[in-house]
């Protein structure tokens, strides 16, 4: 594997060429806070294109033709071509190539750009529709963050906190496909105690969220804040007993249970028209004590 790294002395990371995913990410103390993988969760932060989640069958249709497309998509299964732009900018691109094809039948473009900006990573991901036909898509980011953050903290002691209360229910799936019955949160005010008990029935969805942005912390711990204003559902995932939790800013989510529709069809896409495209960014910052 190839992995490209940069460093502005605030914060680092390492990015892999495989699936342009974030590896490592680094404070000022040389601390590690994203999950380096392991038995319950091989990835540490995939990117999520043209589905985020399943579809059902694992097959998107176009066109009334059926193909084979994997959870989550094709770009993370996909090398990407890296050029570093001066000392603290990357740029990773991925074309339609024959493999991506048979998933997904258009031509696009997929660009992802890391910026360190001060304590900040700051990720970019332009689509562009390079083809003459007009395709919908879903993107996501699935960065796993270290829980906890801190060795010796317990893990119940980890919170995520919303800047505004979020009350709204929730959504859940079942074997990889969206519940159609949304569920009381899990939130209570603007804060939610992180526990293994609430994975027992996979990702909490929120797809009527008021925040952009989530800090994860605990005491004595340094804090980590996601800000997502282009994405407007999260997902937030683990996999007990894995030390890690998944904080997702997604556009688009699994396919409903029971969906068999065209994939542009399927709620909560964006679309893009020949040589469009559309420009997708999220955060995250690491406050230090």
């Amino acid at each position: 594997m190839s992995f490209l790294e940069l460093d502005n002395g605030m914060v680092s990371i390492s990015v892999n060429h495989l699936g342009a995913q974030l590896s490592s990410l680094r404070d000022r103390h040389g601390r590690e806070f994203l999950w380096q993988g392991g038995d319950e969760w091989k990835g540490q932060a995939p990117v999520l294109f043209p589905v985020v989640g399943r579809m059902p069958g694992d097959e998107l249709v176009h066109d009334g033709q059926a193909y084979p497309i994997r959870q989550h998509g094709v770009a993370r299964t996909q090398e990407f071509t890296a050029r570093q732009v001066g000392d603290h900018e990357a740029r990773f691109f991925l074309e339609d190539n024959e493999e991506t094809r048979k998933a997904f039948p258009f031509a696009f473009r997929l660009e992802l750009r890391f910026t360190l900006d001060r304590n900040a990573v700051v990720v970019s991901h332009t689509v562009q529709n390079t083809g003459p036909t007009r395709f919908s898509a879903s993107i996501g980011a699935h960065p796993g963050f270290a829980w906890p953050l801190l060795p010796g903290l317990e893990r119940e002691a980890h919170t995520l906190t919303f800047p505004h209360d979020e009350s709204a229910p929730i959504r859940r799936i079942a074997d990889g496909l969206l519940l159609a019955e949304p569920l009381p949160t899990p939130v209570a005010g603007k804060v939610l105690t992180l526990k293994d008990s609430l994975f027992a029935a996979d990702a909490i969805i929120f797809d009527q969220l008021q925040s952009r942005s989530v800090h994860y912390s605990a005491p004595g711990a340094p804090t980590i804040t996601v800000s997502f204003a282009d994405f407007p559902l999260l997902g937030v995932w683990s996999r007990p007993p894995g030390g890690f939790v998944c904080i997702e800013p997604w556009f688009g989510m699994t396919a409903p249970q029971g969906f068999e529709g065209e994939y542009d069809t399927k709620p909560g896409q964006f679309s893009l028209g020949a040589g469009e495209s559309r420009v997708f960014t999220y955060s995250i910052t690491v406050e230090t004590r």
